[in-house]
């Protein structure tokens, strides 16, 4: 996916308010732009670290930069823009970059469903062999690295995410394919594990649903920062154990 504008690189001074981020561009000017991320962003807000944003040329928005991208530890890139992981999932789907989710005719995005009135992120539609079929597909980004290939989801207490696992597992035994993608915009993590230390019944629940039949991938992005580019495309393992 290549993004809407050419990014820029800048350096981090901080980041406050959850919304918002100060950085210094490389002419030295110092503005605040919008920071596209409710999380915590653990290893990610490090002051001094170097940033890519992006900027819409929209004089009407307050904030008219975004940020996009931050380097962790020296080396590694990732993606702090949650917004984008749905449509980089959307586009690895259509174009057959996910091989358990290829096949399906139709991808509809934000379909009402459940119990909870929750959305699914994509809802596939129509394989080969069963025009009804159906696969509800979650996906979660994820950011946190803990170093040596390890990542984590989450990293805060989700108890959204809770849900949702909840509703995939309801999909899952009224006869339905369940899948929670998990969507790795960190370029140094090479495995995925819940994040136990930080929300325990997640993990609790992660564990549960996939024992009953829900089932759960993950693949990493590729960053290309010349082209401004994201593309999903490598599979990634899941630890449970």
């Amino acid at each position: 996916m290549k993004l809407d504008k050419k990014l820029q690189a800048g350096t981090l001074v901080k980041r406050y308010k959850r919304f918002l981020a100060d950085i210094r561009k490389e002419n030295g000017e110092l503005i605040t732009i919008h920071c596209p991320n409710t999380g915590s962003m653990k290893n990610c807000q490090e002051p001094g670290s170097r940033v890519w944003y992006s900027d819409s040329e929209n004089p009407k928005r307050k904030y008219a930069c975004t940020w996009e991208l931050v380097e962790v530890d020296g080396e590694h890139i990732v993606g702090i823009n949650t917004g984008l992981a749905n449509k980089l999932v959307h586009e690895a789907i259509a174009k057959d970059r996910i091989a358990e989710l290829v096949g399906y005719e139709t991808i509809r995005s934000e379909v009402p469903y459940g119990e909870q009135k929750s959305r699914i992120d994509f809802l596939l539609q129509g394989s080969t062999g069963d025009a009804n079929a159906l696969c509800f597909v979650e996906v979660k980004n994820v950011s946190l690295g803990l170093g040596d290939g390890l990542g984590t989801f989450p990293d805060a207490v989700t108890t959204r995410g809770q849900k949702h696992l909840q509703e995939l597992l309801a999909m899952h035994e009224q006869g339905h394919r369940a899948v929670l993608l998990f969507c790795v915009q960190h370029s140094g993590i090479q495995r995925i594990a819940p994040a136990d230390d930080i929300d325990p019944e997640y993990g609790r629940l992660l564990r549960e649903v996939v024992a009953k039949g829900v089932e759960i991938l993950a693949y990493a992005a590729e960053f290309d920062l010349q082209d401004s580019t994201i593309e999903l495309h490598e599979s990634l393992p899941v630890l449970l154990e």
